[in-house]
């Protein structure tokens, strides 16, 4: 392993949920930070804890535009590609806005990466890849047929990825997550994951719909650990972890029913009243996958990965933050 301290580190995306944490954490190894983001789905109170400090440069532009991609990556050792237009059913109802972000924006950044002789470059990956494939747990080798325009970007990449590496000798790791969730996840918007739109509701009053009869079920996977799989991607020094796709993941799952009563009987210790509210149930939305449940063997194996937070230790600190920041 080598050690995270002193690299100059671009966090594309860097203003979104997950980017913001990887800055955060970043930051507090010592590390210089730039993030690239155009704020169309970051947002800036998602820095805003370290926006000052002397070793974050924010770049305020847009992956698609390679010229901005190339000035991001110039003197880089590492970059963290965490920019996408994500959301399953955004991509049914936009599909050319989710290929331009998430497959022309990609193939700039790591043209650009390239270019740059960047180290090692390490992006965000989806569980969406796995498609309609049956099989549980998902297993990194074996794929479906993807069923979402977002599935098929987010393959496409790795494809892209897995080409850089072979033809120009790039250090290059994907990250598959699967239902990420924690601190900073914006429960706003048509488009806002169920974990942190839920919170909301319950805490305002309302009852959460769920869509389909609840019984689909999910791999959810606390931040922290996903934070803890960058780390280790970005000061692996053995040659078998590199040109690898990996499970980010607990490697266990909750159906929507039994992640709603969870919420429900956390947020209770806050506000009794939530328990009386049931969830409200909606059709199926096109394109979601029924099951979803990782394999995390070769993540373990290769990079090392440990994830310490289940859903319901990851639910706990997730709820403490939302209970004192949705206020």
């Amino acid at each position: 392993m080598q050690t995270l301290k002193g690299k100059k580190i671009l966090v594309t995306g860097g203003a979104g949920f997950i980017g913001s944490n990887l800055c955060e954490a970043l930051l507090k190894k010592g590390n210089k930070v730039f993030c690239l983001d155009n704020f169309e789905t970051g947002r800036r109170e998602n820095l805003s804890a370290f926006v000052e400090n002397h070793d974050f440069t924010l770049i305020e532009g847009d992956i698609r535009e390679f010229d901005t991609c190339l000035k991001a990556a110039e003197g880089i050792d590492i970059v963290m590609h965490q920019a996408a237009l994500g959301s399953v059913p955004r991509s049914i109802n936009k599909p050319l806005v989710t290929h331009s972000t998430n497959n022309t924006g990609f193939l700039n950044m790591l043209e650009a990466s390239r270019m740059a002789n960047v180290d090692r470059f390490i992006y965000a990956a989806s569980s969406s890849t796995y498609g309609d494939s049956k099989e549980l747990p998902k297993v990194e080798e074996r794929i479906g047929k993807p069923l979402s325009p977002y599935a098929v970007t987010k393959y496409v990449n790795e494809l892209y990825a897995g080409v850089y590496a072979d033809l120009y000798g790039m250090k290059v790791i994907g990250l598959r997550y699967f239902n990420v969730f924690g601190r900073k996840q914006d429960p706003e918007g048509a488009y806002a994951a169920a974990i942190p739109k839920f919170i909301k509701m319950m805490l305002n009053g309302e009852s959460p719909i769920i869509h389909g009869d609840g019984s689909q079920s999910r791999d959810f996977t606390y931040i922290d650990n996903v934070i803890q799989i960058n780390l280790l991607a970005a000061t692996t020094n053995e040659a078998s972890a590199f040109n690898q796709v990996y499970n980010v993941a607990f490697g266990d799952s909750s159906d929507l029913n039994s992640l709603y009563s969870l919420i429900r009987k956390k947020l209770a210790d806050f506000d009794p009243a939530v328990l009386d509210l049931e969830a409200n149930y909606g059709p199926e939305r096109k394109g979601d996958v029924k099951h979803s449940l990782a394999d995390i063997s070769k993540s373990k194996r290769l990079l090392n990965y440990k994830p310490e937070f289940d859903l319901e230790a990851g639910m706990s600190k997730a709820i403490n933050w939302y209970v004192e920041n949705l206020k």
